[in-house]
């Protein structure tokens, strides 16, 4: 833009004399010409002082147009993209079993504590057995004797000198004894306490000699190594979802660690107090490092593009309506609007606009317009001008 000064031009009018010679009248006159040429010179210098100034700054800007902007670029690679839905729930334990006491009894013995791995079946505690060891002394010594008379009818029976229904209410008799028997030895294998299932004593609630009466919870049992999670899938998205699909989880305890889990079902109903259907996923825990009641974050992965063609998320500009990329060809950043897929993990899905073979701005690119000159180069390599 030309600035131009205001000239304020002052002529002096000398009055004339009438009086005066014709030399003074000369005299005059050159003076007026001497002035008018100094005006002409004076214009032509200001004249040319513009046009220098002029011719300036349209260089300046040449210069600014022609110095290429520094951006980094990567190409497209083909791979695999999962579409993703992100969920939050409790974790828990699959199988959890308290351990009840199933006859009264004090206890004499503990065998475990807290922390401990069990085997289904091992003992826990035992309780004072020593009344139910006499019962089952005393119902075994009365099923002996009966089946000693039940030998001695059969032989009477067979030769005629008992009735039938003597010998018949005989076995009925044997029969009871024997069932009696063997309530009493069960009765008394349960002053062992035993685990009902594999896992770890996630509780003890029995201390050295407490009595404790049946149905009384004497230990808690938990299977960690398979867990389990109860999440809340809505309405809108129960399309996306189906018995098999697999989920990555985090944990607020272990940032740094992933763990595996998949969809095992899902329920067909709805819950009416929060409108989302309940979808149980379970979790491998074989490592250990999980535990019932850690906050989880879900990351299931409902959908799969085998050999997408992938670019980095941050490559991408929402501009005038439209997705687009820029793109380095012979120096120049070329504006390529682009149609997108799936997007996850930082990359997006490209379905059409680009191929592996486009190099394409992801640092640099907000400064850009289509045909602006660029300076190229790889994250990590050697710089290269596209």
């Amino acid at each position: 833009m030309l600035r131009y000064s205001h000239i304020v031009l002052y002529f002096t009018t000398t009055p004339y004399n009438y009086s005066g010679t014709c030399t003074a009248m000369v005299k005059q006159m050159n003076l007026r010409k001497t002035g008018i040429a100094a005006l002409t010179a004076l214009l032509a210098m200001l004249v040319s002082a513009c046009g220098v100034g002029e011719a300036s700054s349209s260089g300046e800007i040449e210069v600014a147009l022609a110095t290429p902007l520094p951006v980094e670029v990567v190409a497209p690679v083909k791979s695999e993209i999962f579409a993703t839905y992100r969920t939050t729930a409790a974790i828990s334990a699959d199988a959890d079993a308290p351990v009840p006491a199933r006859v009264n009894g004090e206890v004499v013995q503990i065998l475990v504590e807290e922390g401990d791995q069990v085997v289904v079946g091992q003992v826990l505690a035992r309780l004072d057995g020593e009344r139910l060891r006499l019962e089952l002394e005393q119902a075994k010594a009365n099923l002996e004797m009966m089946a000693r008379e039940y030998d001695r009818f059969i032989s009477l029976h067979d030769r005629g000198l008992v009735s039938s229904a003597s010998f018949e209410g005989m076995k009925f008799d044997v029969d009871a004894l024997q069932a009696n028997y063997e309530l009493k030895r069960l009765n008394y294998s349960y002053t062992s306490i035993r685990a009902p299932i594999s896992g770890v004593i996630s509780a003890r609630d029995v201390k050295l000699g407490q009595h404790i009466n049946i149905g009384e919870t004497t230990f808690r049992v938990t299977d960690t190594s398979n867990l389990v999670a109860y999440l809340k899938i809505p309405q809108s998205e129960l399309a996306k979802f189906s018995a098999g699909h697999k989920a990555d989880i985090r944990v607020d305890a272990m940032p740094g660690d992933t763990f595996g889990a998949t969809i095992a079902r899902i329920s067909p109903t709805i819950n009416t107090r929060n409108g989302t259907f309940r979808a149980t996923a379970q979790i491998d825990n074989k490592s250990g490092l999980l535990a019932p009641g850690m906050f989880a974050r879900f990351n299931i992965a409902y959908e799969k593009h085998s050999n997408a063609l992938l670019i980095p998320a941050a490559a991408v500009i929402e501009e005038d309506n439209e997705t687009v990329v820029y793109v380095v060809s012979d120096g120049a950043a070329v504006r390529r609007p682009i149609k997108t897929g799936i997007q996850a993990n930082g990359e997006v899905e490209v379905l059409s606009g680009l191929d592996e073979n486009d190099l394409i701005v992801v640092t640099g690119q907000g400064s850009l317009r289509d045909g602006s000159r660029v300076l190229a180069s790889i994250p990590a390599t050697a710089p290269v001008t596209g």
